[in-house]
């Protein structure tokens, strides 16, 4: 494949058939079959935006408050060549560069104080179809609202990425990518084709590459790595495409999974008031083992996602909700059994019991959803954790245990997440996505408002975490039950040996045996660790 360098991705772009600029405007452009004769959007930038500048400090903020760095410069990029200039000219002074596309990272990766260069691509936000490749192509800059909307409108297809419409597409697909459709579709990067990415030679040269996941690409390990190798390891994804494997034919609307016509979603809620301990591990451990059960690849009810939400005491509220495709045989019975087998045994009145029924982009595009606050409300901690089985009992212990002391705050908890199914069909090594035998994803969150509340809320989060992973060292070594961590949830927790004392890398917990490949990867294709951040793959050691 040959490589886009400088002055030559816009052209090559345009010839197969990809249009620059907004998505609905690429959308309605390649419906012409005459896209040679079009004028594709000039595009956007680049900006660049210093201290002092009106725009800066409205710039600077990520969805996490906790973190604001103080770069010298923040570069909006609009296409590939502004981003291999501005990471060449990064290089060239010597400065750090963090890039930025939806801005929804959980820790300081892009607001480290080290970072001289914020390179912030969300105006690179086009969608559309690459004849040429046979393949979707997503710009870093789309969030994943603008992408559902945009696959759906013009080939009624779709991607089983997150819930949250305003997370970036750069980050999560690179970092895996997982939502209410995983377990019928497998991870976003299973239907991942190619990438282009702004990478650094060892002589400082910035150049754009195409990788792809074809055997014989050169620089199918490029693309390898971008399957769950996480975002800021290795260059500047620019560009994803996708088609799901083994699809055949130039039909666009049969390359990706279709996008469901209605989903039924089933909310039961119950109130903390009379929430016991038993009822509450009964609720949890119900769930873990309805999850042990049903999730082997192909099973007819992988095409249910089901979460757990479990409120601090004094955020007053336990919920689970259940969703599915509306039009699948018998799905109505599926939510149900489903339902009466989380809440078997559990003597508990619900406060809410809802089913409805609703367009399945609604859901997936309405804004706020899935959102850890509102706009005044986003400073946060999410700690995280695979699970190949339910949790066991001295962990079902724990949790209830912090769930009720006093310490915790209104927007303080964890959830329980299904996964698996059709994600346990590909194999470890596959891509870059090591966990595959697994069931669900916990996640252990508080969120808050004021600075002045970040110590006690960092707290309590932790200590949390280290309780229920106190027979592993504070931290989910993979084992029978656990399996490490997910790496679009970052922790830097997991590489402080106050926190993690079970002395497995955090390297090991997110990647497991393939973070060998990924230090091979990043020793060929940034050789001179341009791209670093607190949890980054580090090169091999010498000797």
């Amino acid at each position: 494949m040959p490589e886009a360098r400088e002055g030559q991705t816009g052209a090559a772009v345009s010839r197969r058939g990809v249009l620059a600029g907004a998505g609905a405007a690429a959308v309605t452009l390649l419906g012409t079959g005459d896209a040679e004769a079009q004028a594709a959007p000039e595009a956007f930038g680049p900006v660049t935006v210093r201290p002092g500048d009106i725009r800066y400090d409205q710039l600077l903020r990520g969805n996490n408050f906790r973190f604001v760095g103080r770069p010298d410069e923040i570069r909006v990029a609009g296409s590939t060549e502004q981003v291999v200039r501005a990471v060449q000219e990064a290089v060239r002074s010597g400065r750090r560069v963090a890039v930025r596309s939806g801005g929804h990272c959980f820790e300081n990766f892009t607001a480290d104080p080290a970072v001289r260069m914020l390179l912030d691509l969300s105006p690179m936000d086009a969608v559309g179809y690459d004849a040429g490749r046979r393949a979707f192509s997503v710009q870093p800059g789309a969030t994943l609202g603008h992408v559902y909307r945009t696959l759906l409108t013009g080939w009624g297809v779709t991607i089983p990425g997150g819930s949250c419409p305003e997370v970036g597409a750069g980050g999560h697909f690179a970092g895996g990518g997982y939502g209410a459709l995983s377990r019928r579709y497998g991870s976003v990067v299973d239907h991942l084709y190619g990438v282009e990415v702004v990478v650094v030679d060892r002589d400082g040269t910035a150049r754009a590459v195409v990788a792809t996941r074809d055997p014989d690409d050169p620089n199918h390990d490029l693309w390898w790595a971008h399957t769950g190798g996480g975002g800021g390891n290795f260059g500047v994804v620019t560009r994803y495409w996708l088609r799901s494997p083994g699809v055949t034919g130039t039909d666009p609307s049969r390359l990706l999974p279709p996008a469901p016509r209605r989903m039924v979603q089933h909310v039961v809620i119950w109130s903390w008031e009379h929430m016991t301990e038993q009822a509450l591990t009964g609720l949890m451990r119900n769930f873990g083992n309805w999850h042990e059960r049903n999730s082997a690849p192909g099973s007819p009810h992988a095409g249910l996602y089901g979460i757990l939400l479990i409120s601090h005491r004094v955020g007053g509220t336990v919920t689970l909700v259940s969703q599915i495709d509306a039009d699948l045989p018998g799905a109505d019975g599926m939510v149900t059994d489903f339902v009466s087998a989380v809440t078997a045994g559990v003597d508990l009145t619900p406060a809410l019991d809802l089913r409805r029924t609703m367009p399945w982009l609604h859901r997936m595009t309405w804004p706020g959803s899935g959102e850890p606050g509102d706009v005044i409300n986003r400073r946060y901690k999410i700690k995280a954790a695979y699970l190949r089985r339910s949790l066991t009992e001295p962990q079902l212990a724990a949790v209830y245990r912090n769930l009720t002391n006093s310490t915790g705050g209104p927007d303080a908890g964890m959830l329980l997440v299904g996964y698996g199914g059709q994600v346990r069909a590909v194999a470890p090594g596959a891509t870059a996505t090591a966990q595959r035998d697994v069931v669900m994803k916990a996640v252990y969150q508080t969120i808050w408002r004021d600075e002045a509340d970040d110590a006690a809320n960092l707290a309590w989060v932790r200590e949390f975490y280290r309780d229920v992973y106190a027979g592993t060292g504070g931290v989910p070594v993979p084992g029978e039950v656990n399996d490490g961590s997910y790496i679009n949830y970052p922790d830097a927790d997991l590489a402080d040996p106050a926190w993690n004392t079970s002395g497995v890398p955090a390297q090991t917990l997110y990647y497991k045996d393939n973070y060998p490949r990924l230090q091979r990867v990043k020793a060929r294709w940034d050789p001179r660790n341009v791209f670093r951040h607190a949890l980054a793959v580090e090169p091999p050691q010498a000797g």
